[in-house]
């Protein structure tokens, strides 16, 4: 831990000696949200590419609540931001945001927002990616993956067939309730270029969308050819529903409609998203 910066309500704390020279930089953001599909996808990418930690962010508004881990410590809510450098000069480097929460409030996801977007900036980012899910009343067999962006040339980049992303969004969900979709909109006013990769997923507090986060992972190696062993997440995928799959019936027979729970508010009753 080398140095520490107070911006507003965050503090920036750096975890590296020297500041990485990196190539045209792409964040990828993978925070907390339905069905987790945004923050497994990240996740798996930080941990497949061995990427290091960069700075950590914190804020009084954070949760009032810890973690217990499975050695039985506690953790504090974290929001980290690792980076990874390429040999191949050809490769764009990465920074990824990953965490165990979100900003709890607006204005404290404004703000942030505006805080990762000068760290990333000042390293020469000028595209952003956001995930997440679209939150489905049943379980998708093959999720699909939709795109948003704050620019319309940078969607255009998504409508390649190969993508198989789907850029008719309108209509399917409403407002993007988050930093997902809050750093799209912080972005445009600084002219950074920024899409949202949602994929659909189950809508359930317990379910994990591994499903849906391999299917971003594989729309984000397809485009960006990062390198990453998209079947290891297939086979997790695989492990994993067999698991939870005795669950599901339960879950489903659970649900209820409507609730408190931050997200879009639908426009169809078989979508939700939450960033």
């Amino acid at each position: 831990m080398d140095s520490q910066i107070n911006a507003g309500s965050w503090k920036v704390e750096y975890f590296v000696k020297k500041m990485p020279t990196l190539s045209k930089p792409l964040l990828i953001e993978g925070l907390p949200g339905i069905a987790n599909v945004g923050k497994i996808a990240v996740d798996f990418l930080v941990s497949d590419l061995k990427a290091k930690k960069l700075c950590s962010f914190f804020s009084y508004k954070f949760p009032h609540s810890v973690f217990v881990n499975e050695q039985n410590l506690i953790e504090s809510p974290k929001i980290e931001l690792y980076y990874k450098k390429f040999k191949d000069p050809k490769k764009r480097d990465l920074l990824l945001l990953v965490g165990d929460v979100q900003p709890i409030d607006e204005v404290s996801c404004h703000t942030f927002c505006e805080q990762i977007l000068g760290v990333v900036m000042d390293f020469g980012c000028t595209e952003i990616i956001t995930t997440g899910g679209i939150g489905l009343s049943s379980l998708p067999e093959e999720p699909l993956v939709y795109a948003t962006a704050n620019d319309a040339d940078f969607l255009k980049q998504f409508k390649v067939k190969k993508l198989g992303v789907a850029t008719e969004i309108f209509g399917v969900v409403g407002p993007i309730i988050g930093v997902s979709g809050v750093l799209l909109g912080v972005a445009s006013r600084h002219s950074v270029k920024a899409a949202a990769l949602l994929a659909e997923t189950f809508s359930h507090q317990m379910y994990l969308g591994v499903k849906g986060a391999a299917a971003i992972v594989k729309v984000l190696d397809l485009k960006y050819k990062i390198g990453v062993k998209v079947e290891k997440i297939n086979r997790e995928i695989i492990d994993l529903e067999k698991e939870m799959m005795a669950k599901t019936q339960e879950w489903l027979k659970e649900m209820q409609t409507g609730g408190s729970e931050a997200g879009a508010k639908l426009k169809d009753p078989g979508h939700s998203y939450i960033g």
